[in-house]
């Protein structure tokens, strides 16, 4: 991970337009559009801004909200939460540990056994189909 972008230029040049707007301007996208709302594979979901493992598909579930969501991160420790007022709500808000990109939100209405559900942009996220959260 030491090919992590530095400077703002760096990062729109590695990301791509949606994915720079998500991870690096906080944007979110449309419910229902993303690559992975849907998604059944299995495998490790990496943040696409740095490559760092984040959520394991086992923890994922069908939210009905049109993100991704999961019950849990593979580590606590590389999901930073943050105090979000934006658009007169205050949620919390989940950003890469790693490299500080902006991945969604975290609700506390999700299944057991946590209880919460990591609402994420699939911008942010890319599926690794084999992989192994240990590696």
């Amino acid at each position: 991970m030491s090919d992590m972008p530095q400077t703002e230029s760096e990062w729109r040049d590695k990301l791509t337009a949606e994915q720079y707007q998500v991870l690096r301007q906080g944007g979110t996208e449309r419910a229902f559009t993303g690559d992975y709302w849907d998604s059944k594979a299995s495998g490790t979901y990496r943040c696409a801004g740095c490559g760092e493992k984040l959520f394991s598909s086992d923890t994922k579930f069908e939210s009905g909200s049109g993100w991704p969501s999961f019950f849990k991160p593979l580590d606590p420790a590389m999901v930073d939460e943050d105090t979000d007022r934006s658009f007169g709500m205050v949620r919390t808000e989940i950003k890469c540990a790693n490299c500080g990109g902006h991945l969604g939100h975290v609700f506390d209405d999700g299944p057991n056994p946590s209880g919460l559900r990591y609402c994420v942009n699939s911008a942010s996220l890319d599926l690794d189909p084999d992989g192994d959260p240990a590696n």
